[in-house]
């Protein structure tokens, strides 16, 4: 390993030479309190910049070790510390001479939760940071002067004041670390109680804008309704009260702009741990809690939907239902069985973003079109079964239809952002509005037989992209066998060779922001996936995918081990797995087993 200083005469040496010189510096180098590595050179000025990591030893660092004893605060650790960092390097960043993204100096940006992320990675032994550094030019000559600056000047500068214990607010860390583990401790605690969500007194749920998620200036405290407040004494902040939501059918009622979206919202966000000041601090949901909604174009890809759509009037078998353009009413039915192989025990259902047919059938329409013209078992007639027979917990907002007062075993009015307990007001009422439902068949729990044999990568079915726009045609499908073994329902079979890609092209994956990415000529649209919370996650599910189909779909794994297997070595090693020679650079975060699921369900060709 080179020192510093030799790294410095070896930029000098190159100055004025053409741009491809710069890959001489590929390697590792030891400055005084951290080691440098430059992973990878841009080959040209105007290219995405270089690969650079930094690694600090702890002693070095001087961290105290409970900070680091375990994920949870190795986790927290990470972003905070990247927060920091981000923080320092806008400052420099730029402010080297030259063309293209010469000085650009490009920093993982983190939003309101807590991500676990490729940028900033916490070990027992040392921490890791992996950016993005622009190396200058002028026109395609290099810059040498200018280098030595960010290097020798600006980066030091940033990394001391970001990764040294001794430069940080040490109180300011400690009560990051202490609301994690709070935050963790609540997660834990409403298991025990059989609760699914909980909503501190004097937490902002309104957010500052549709495309801000900070907190809204002046907007209402939340307050628990007296019948739902509960207690509980947490390991660092003490005592907390408020809104706890029993595991069951939970209705959210009330006018428009009364706050049923934004109460729903936060609870889909509350699979996630938030950093001080955004205000859901501690609206924490069961980490499983999955949002769903319809989804009009999407592909689906032999899932048993018979739970809630049967005898269609072309025969096709929705035991096993495939389609290249699904309905709202197929797409979410295939949303909520996805869910239920995922192992959600709590499923967010929002009646404005539902397809009504699916949702419920009112009395004047059963009363005009009979039960045997209707292939669809609405889900109003499916969610007892789904609690009672399950342990699938749902929490519904609905404006319009009366219907689902009969279901529910919560009623909640959001009243100018105020929740109301309203049902013992609402139970009476109900022998004045009966709800005329037919009865469904009985409840099993779906599943599916077919074995998958079409390849992962290739042309894209007929069908929608994630834009919206016609794709190609799909040449040359692949059969699909019956299996007849009972075992095998639920669990969709892939059958891909694995490692087939190795021989192929290099598939190149390109992402869509937070709403989806390219894996080769296919496109995969995430972007009703709204749980979702950074377009780092999106990136790490095409890594994922691509990993799928090279190690793991072989025709004996099935989808719901496949997600296992991800979701499994994420836990235990974050990235590790997708790692050669050198660490994953910054630009990935790790999405949750549910997501892992959804994306593979999203797949047009499996």
């Amino acid at each position: 390993m080179k020192n510093a200083s030799q790294l410095r005469e070896d930029i000098l040496s190159l100055d004025h030479r053409e741009y491809p010189a710069y890959k001489s510096l590929k390697g590792a180098y030891r400055f005084k309190n951290y080691i440098l590595y430059i992973d990878h050179v841009q080959g040209d000025p105007f290219a995405s910049p270089s690969h650079i990591r930094v690694e600090i030893d702890h002693k070095t660092a001087g961290f105290p070790g409970e900070y680091y004893r375990d994920h949870l605060t190795r986790v927290t650790l990470a972003d905070y510390l990247l927060r920091q960092f981000a923080r320092e390097s806008a400052k420099y960043s730029g402010r080297a001479r030259g063309s293209g993204k010469s000085g650009v100096i490009q920093v993982s940006r983190c939003g309101q939760v807590i991500l676990e992320r490729s940028a900033c990675r916490v070990d027992e032994k040392k921490i890791m940071a992996c950016f993005y550094i622009g190396f200058p030019a002028n026109g395609r000559s290099i810059n040498a002067g200018e280098l030595e600056k960010v290097l020798f000047q600006y980066l030091p500068d940033c990394v001391e004041k970001a990764f040294f214990y001794g430069r940080q607010d040490p109180g300011k860390l400690q009560r990051a670390i202490w609301l994690a583990e709070d935050q963790s401790f609540l997660r834990e605690a409403l298991a025990e109680r059989k609760m699914v969500a909980f909503v501190a007194d004097g937490s902002i749920l309104p957010r500052e804008s549709g495309v801000s998620d900070r907190p809204m200036k002046e907007s209402i405290p939340f307050q628990s309704p007296e019948t739902l407040r509960i207690s509980l004494e947490l390991p660092h902040r003490g005592t907390i009260t408020g809104m706890g939501i029993p595991q069951g059918i939970t209705l959210i009622v009330g006018g428009g702009y009364h706050g049923k979206s934004t109460l729903l919202t936060a609870l889909q966000e509350g699979v996630y741990n938030h950093i001080a000041g955004d205000g859901r601090e501690y609206v924490i949901t069961d980490a499983t809690a999955q949002k769903l909604r319809s989804e009009d174009g999407r592909a689906i890809r032999d899932i048993d939907i018979s739970l809630f759509i049967n005898d269609l009037p072309n025969h096709k078998d929705t035991h096993s239902f495939s389609t290249e353009d699904a309905s709202g009413s197929t797409s979410q039915a295939a949303g909520i069985v996805e869910g239920m192989e995922a192992g959600s025990k709590l499923i967010l259902l929002d009646e404005d973003t539902s397809a009504t047919n699916f949702m419920v059938r009112d009395t004047f329409m059963q009363s005009v079109i009979a039960r045997e013209n209707e292939p669809i078992t609405p889900f109003i007639e499916r969610a007892r079964d789904l609690f009672e027979k399950a342990g699938i917990s749902t929490i519904l907002v609905a404006g319009s239809s009366g219907a689902f007062f009969h279901i529910a075993d919560l009623v909640l009015q959001m009243d100018e952002y105020i929740p109301r307990d309203i049902t013992g007001i609402v139970k009476p009422m109900l022998s004045r509005f009966p709800l005329t439902a037919s009865k469904p068949g009985a409840f099993r729990m779906p599943g599916s037989r077919r074995v998958m044999t079409q390849p992962l990568a290739g042309r894209v079915p007929e069908g929608r992209n994630w834009k919206g726009e016609s794709s190609p045609g799909w040449e040359n499908p692949g059969e699909e066998a019956d299996v007849d073994d009972d075992s095998d329902r639920g669990k969709n079979r892939w059958n891909r060779p694995a490692g087939e890609a190795r021989g192929r092209e290099r598939i190149k994956i390109r992402t869509h922001g937070a709403d989806g990415f390219s894996y080769g000529h296919e496109e995969v649209d995430l972007r009703y996936l709204e749980q979702l919370r950074d377009p780092e996650q999106t990136a790490a599910l095409g890594l994922l995918l691509k990993y799928a189909s090279e190690h793991l779909i072989d025709g004996r794994r099935t989808l719901s081990e496949i997600a296992d297997n991800l979701s499994g070595k994420l836990e235990k090693g974050a990235f590790s797995f997708l790692e050669g020679e050198t660490p994953l650079p910054g630009g990935y975060a790790v999405p949750r087993r549910q997501e892992i699921y959804a994306c593979l369900n999203r797949c047009r060709r499996k």
